[in-house]
């Protein structure tokens, strides 16, 4: 179990890598957009970890480099759906094993039950794997536009949130998103729920 577990951080460090490399390419563009794309259904490292250097380096750029990455991200969503309805005996359940992501896949199925499009969201802005919340989506026959709409938004939030601060702090704050991404994501989801639930009930 320690020699496969280290397999696996090693296997996922080395895609980390592969992932950065890009910032430096004239083709960093389309890679974006294709990491956003895998990330969604089997991928390892979130689109974040290209995203941040590329606005770093164009920051007046910084809308268009979130649209792409939100833009491959949704899209990818649907492979993760027709992997999770069609294919799951096979392909589906191995990735799930793969990044031992099961007990996400419980929850999520439990999450569904009580509010497919707030759990969908949630999972697509929060560091719950979104391979979880796509492949699921297809296993438990969730609506496509469900999936699209709650996508768009979670997906939307993070990229266009953490893109439009990079514009106006650069690299004062690339470091710290880097090291408190999900601590910070999940304040900022805390009080978009705590906005909800004062809208409902007030």
């Amino acid at each position: 179990m320690k020699v496969g577990s280290l397999s696996f951080f090693k296997f996922v460090r080395s895609m980390y890598d592969w992932t950065l490399h890009w910032a430096k390419s004239k083709n960093s563009s389309y890679a974006l957009f294709f990491i956003a794309f895998i990330e969604s259904s089997f991928f390892p490292v979130p689109p974040d970890v290209l995203l941040i250097p590329l606005v770093i380096a164009e920051p007046q750029k910084w809308w268009r480099k979130a649209l792409i990455c939100t833009i491959g991200s949704v899209l990818g969503a649907f492979l993760g759906y027709f992997i999770g309805k069609t294919i799951y005996d096979t392909v589906g359940s191995f990735l799930i094993n793969f990044y031992n992501i099961e007990n996400a896949v419980n929850i999520v199925k439990i999450k569904y039950a009580q509010n497919a499009f707030l759990s969908i969201w949630a999972g697509a802005f929060t560091p719950i794997p979104y391979k979880a919340i796509t492949i699921t989506a297809g296993m438990f026959d969730i609506s496509l536009y469900t999936l699209f709409f709650a996508s768009v938004l979670g997906r939307g939030g993070r990229f266009f949130i953490v893109a439009f601060a990079l514009k106006f702090f650069g690299k004062k704050v690339q470091n710290t998103i880097e090291k408190y991404f999900n601590i910070l994501s999940l304040i900022f989801l805390l009080l978009l729920i705590l906005c909800f639930l004062a809208f409902k009930y007030l």
